[in-house]
């Protein structure tokens, strides 16, 4: 299991949403790229990049910063929000970005889940936001009927090999993750990148205790902003986790 750090660009700054709150922004940096090199000299392997201009408005001047972050690291790309079109995804790709991520169009089109993973097998991954066990979209502000499950096996049927599973309701709160959603998540059968509540060391390692049921990375986010743990303090203690022999 990998400890993703994450970068939210609104505006090409640095932010934190609380609970996915637009009027609830927190700007911690000017300088997305120099964020994203921090991270990558602390020993991050894989990075997590949110373009919320484009997941609320469906529209983004964030292109040029996300391939100043692709280029100016070694370590593979992920991007999300407000992808909805097969120009977009291939614009992300053709910067530098290893994956993209689909979030609300894989809920309102699933042809169009089928027709990406078709054209870019292997680059497309879906991102489930929960609230109270059901998906949301639109930047989580309209909560549907659809159950996150259906949706993690929808996609997972269409050939998305992987998703990010966020619950809301924990997301920036530093109440830790939610287990029990996770859980049920993994039943389904994609690889699961955990979102959302982490808040201590100690949640990344309970989390690495899913790595052999398909728990294949954790985001991270404010925690690491706000200063509750340092991101090479997490890397050890998840290597350490995963380096035990089962029954240790």
């Amino acid at each position: 299991m990998l400890v993703i750090p994450a970068i939210d660009l609104r505006q090409r700054q640095v932010v934190r949403l609380l609970q996915g709150r637009a009027e609830d922004m927190t700007v911690y940096s000017d300088d997305p790229v120099a964020v994203a090199r921090q991270f990558e000299a602390q020993g991050a392997q894989r990075l997590h990049v949110v373009d919320l201009d484009g997941a609320f408005t469906g529209e983004s001047g964030n292109l040029p910063v996300i391939k100043d972050i692709a280029g100016a690291v070694q370590m593979p790309v992920e991007v999300g929000g407000g992808v909805r079109d097969l120009k977009v995804i291939e614009s992300l790709l053709s910067v530098g970005v290893r994956w993209v991520i689909l979030g609300t169009v894989a809920y309102r089109d699933p042809e169009f889940v089928k027709q990406a993973c078709r054209e870019f097998p292997g680059q497309v991954l879906v991102g489930i936001d929960a609230r109270d066990g059901r998906v949301a979209v639109e930047g989580w502000v309209e909560t549907t009927t659809m159950p996150a499950m259906d949706l993690a096996r929808r996609v997972y049927e269409m050939g998305v090999e992987e998703i990010i599973f966020t619950d809301i309701a924990t997301d920036g709160m530093f109440t830790g993750p939610n287990y029990r959603a996770l859980e049920t998540m993994l039943t389904i059968g994609p690889k699961v990148i955990a979102s959302g509540g982490v808040s201590r060391v100690a949640d990344l390692e309970e989390l690495a205790q899913y790595s052999l049921q398909g728990v294949s990375g954790a985001i991270v986010g404010k925690a690491l902003y706000d200063g509750k743990f340092q991101l090479p303090e997490a890397i050890a203690a998840v290597n350490g986790v995963l380096s035990r022999k089962p029954g240790e």
